[in-house]
């Protein structure tokens, strides 16, 4: 299988999520992930990314604009959980508003030591409220609404002790660590992984006797596919399993 990954690439504007920024964002996530190769997909960036680029978001664009630029927005951080492959934010610098929605809405977030994660909107009058919907998910209610009444920024570590990132290493480490991540991620069946995935995001909003329920069915119908089989089998019989694609 093989790592796909999508660099946000504009770092005069400090990776600010801008409409043609984000429909190139929906085009590489949606074209990757017909890839039947394709196994995990990460998003990094040089400065990972600072948001809605907001000289969009100035009175001279119209209503219409400013929907469509949010509509898209959300359809994108949507669309990652929605991916049949896991999808890791690389974050090495500065993540903000819908930066760190980017993070929030991931599977899997590897840091530098070096990272911060905000969500400032409020200071400049514009309330980060979409940014929330992902961080408001990922985090407890009251870190994420000090990060979004104060607009300050949590360091990695405080990222990490909080759960919006799954790993804090140094800079030089970076690399090695989220492709040590994907090249295990490589090694299972793709088929069952986005089983896996696609379930989780759907038990997780439930009371626990419907997830219970939504899970048990799955574990059944799992085993009734050929690489549940396969890895069982390998399993018992001490040997690698060999993956259906």
């Amino acid at each position: 299988g093989s790592c796909s990954t999508i660099v946000l690439k504009n770092p005069r504007r400090r990776n600010a999520l801008s409409l043609p920024m984000l429909r190139s964002l929906r085009r590489d996530l949606l074209h990757d992930a017909k890839s039947r190769e394709l196994r995990v997909i990460v998003t990094e960036g040089p400065v990972f990314c600072s948001g809605h680029d907001l000289k969009e978001l100035s009175s001279e664009d119209d209503v219409k604009h400013h929907s469509q630029v949010f509509e898209l927005c959300a359809e994108v951080m949507t669309l990652i959980q929605k991916l049949p492959v896991p999808v890791i934010a690389k974050v090495n610098g500065l993540a903000t508003a819908a930066g760190c929605q980017l993070v929030a809405s991931c599977d899997i977030a590897v840091a530098s030591e070096k990272s911060q994660f905000a969500t400032p909107g409020v200071n400049i009058g514009l309330f980060c409220s979409t940014p929330a919907v992902a961080l408001g998910r990922s985090l407890p209610r009251k870190v994420a609404l000090e990060m979004l009444f104060t607009g300050e920024p949590l360091s990695a570590q405080e990222a990490l002790m909080h759960g919006l990132v799954s790993k804090v290493v140094p800079e030089d480490k970076l690399d090695e660590e989220t492709m040590k991540i994907s090249q295990k991620i490589c090694e299972s069946s793709k088929s069952i992984l986005a089983l896996g995935k696609a379930t989780f995001y759907r038990q997780i909003t439930q009371d626990l006797d419907t997830a219970y329920k939504i899970t048990t069915k799955v574990m059944v119908d799992n085993l009734t596919l050929r690489d549940g089989q396969e890895g069982i089998e390998a399993f018992v019989q001490k040997r690698k399993p060999v993956w259906s694609h």
